[in-house]
């Protein structure tokens, strides 16, 4: 008993000396970068200090590379900080009378930062520029940016082929399929988008494909994204014994494939 004890101490001691670390660290990044103006957000306050450290992190690094790609995970970042600034606003500090004025003043940073963001990816010309604003602020302008870039090579990665998919959801379920297996196969094997499992699962369905539907199903339970319960499962599909462990082994190979970055697209059987 005295031994766990002395093992939950010094787990503890580590995890605040970790805490204590990276305060450290975040304050020396923000005293040495006046750049990153770290004075507009809420510092010292224990409110929102995960969101406010991985921004304040990320910003540094969009210092040393402003890409789009960066400036769109920025504005992620400050989206989810934003998020628990307006929850710890309704909060009265104790004994803190400024303290709940600088949460409201870096809640309108946030904001004004939010819109700062947006104005210069509208300057850009490039695809994820086009569908970030495209999805995340409505632009229809955007949009017809993004999609006059079609069978370029500019979106022949499997994040853009992807977004693609998106467009074609609605529209064409066949276009669709055929963009999100494109997707995969051009997936780096260590960012795996396991949103492309549960749309081919929910495409494939509707073209009255079942057995590949129920195979990407499968895949993407490999994955740990639920879609449905064995119960329910049972009721979409119906199959015979025989043939579930047919198309469990088939989804097992394409896991295989997928997690060895390998994956074509005639790897999926054609069913009748």
């Amino acid at each position: 008993m005295k031994s766990l004890q002395v093992l939950t101490l010094i787990s503890v001691s580590f995890g605040l000396v970790g805490c204590f670390e990276s305060n450290k660290n975040t304050e020396q990044l923000c005293s040495s970068n006046p750049s990153l103006q770290c004075e507009r957000l809420n510092m010292g306050d224990g409110q929102c200090r995960i969101p406010r450290t991985d921004l304040i992190w990320h910003r540094f690094e969009v210092l040393k590379n402003p890409t789009d790609d960066n400036k769109i995970k920025e504005y992620l970042h400050l989206a989810e900080y934003k998020k628990c600034l307006e929850l710890a606003s309704q909060i009265q500090p104790i004994d803190q009378s400024g303290l709940k004025q600088r949460r409201f003043d870096a809640l309108v940073n946030a904001s004004d930062d939010l819109d700062s963001i947006v104005a210069t990816l509208e300057k850009s010309n490039s695809a994820q520029a086009y569908y970030f604003l495209w999805s995340q602020t409505g632009s229809d302008q955007a949009r017809r940016n993004f999609l006059q870039l079609e069978g370029t090579p500019t979106l022949e990665t499997a994040e853009m082929q992807y977004a693609l998919a998106t467009f074609y959801t609605s529209r064409d379920q066949n276009k669709t399929r055929t963009l999100l297996l494109r997707a995969l196969e051009l997936t780096n094997r260590n960012t795996i988008n396991t949103e492309v499992f549960k749309s081919l699962a929910s495409t494939t369905y509707r073209l009255g494909t079942k057995k590949e539907a129920y195979i990407w199903t499968m895949v993407a339970q490999r994955y740990e994204v639920p879609i449905a319960s064995s119960s329910e499962l049972q009721l979409l599909y119906g199959f015979d014994k025989s043939t579930y462990q047919q198309l469990d082994d088939i989804a097992e190979q394409l896991e295989d494939a997928i997690n060895s970055g390998t994956f074509n697209a005639n790897m999926v059987p054609k069913f009748k």
